[in-house]
């Protein structure tokens, strides 16, 4: 992967191209990538607005899972998260595991790019809106689209993972 995420981000959008889905990449500056800052900076509401974040069971070997949710809601990493991965202890991963297991630096994260085997869980919570937005693999951009195209995604599965 090259450090400015295209590489990731060529995989994206080959990803979503597969899908057969509607989708806009939208280029941002790096340093709105984060979350609030970027909502406030090209005015998209929060809520519309979908984190991935990836988790770890603390236990080894250490099992890992990526988990959508608005930026609105806080992921139930202790309860909702915890069943899910059927684990005694759940933690999010760090930025440094992140990278290493996904190829892509936060603020950037998506689920469009994982690898096959990491499951995805996805709030049920995202798939009200007709449109969301989530990290495209890079900093440098977002994909608007119907969250209805996480569904789509093999091994994804549809919960209540937020508080």
């Amino acid at each position: 992967m090259s450090d400015d995420g295209t590489g990731v981000e060529c995989r994206v959008v080959e990803v979503l191209d597969r899908l057969g889905v509607p989708y806009e990449l939208q280029p941002i500056d790096p340093a709105f990538a984060d979350t609030a800052a970027y909502c406030e900076r090209y005015g998209v509401p929060l809520d519309r607005a979908a984190n991935t974040l990836i988790v770890a069971a603390k236990k080894e070997p250490r099992r890992y899972a990526a988990c959508v949710v608005l930026a609105t809601t806080r992921l139930d990493v202790n309860r909702a998260v915890r069943r899910l991965l059927d684990a005694s202890r759940v933690s999010f991963a760090s930025a440094d595991e992140t990278r290493a297991l996904t190829g892509m630096l936060l603020g950037g994260v998506t689920v469009f790019a994982l690898p096959t085997d990491l499951p995805i869980y996805v709030d049920d919570k995202v798939l009200v809106h007709d449109w969301v937005i989530l990290g495209s693999g890079s900093r440098s951009s977002k994909v608007r689209v119907s969250p209805e195209v996480l569904t789509r995604l093999p091994g994804a599965r549809v919960a209540p993972l937020s508080v």
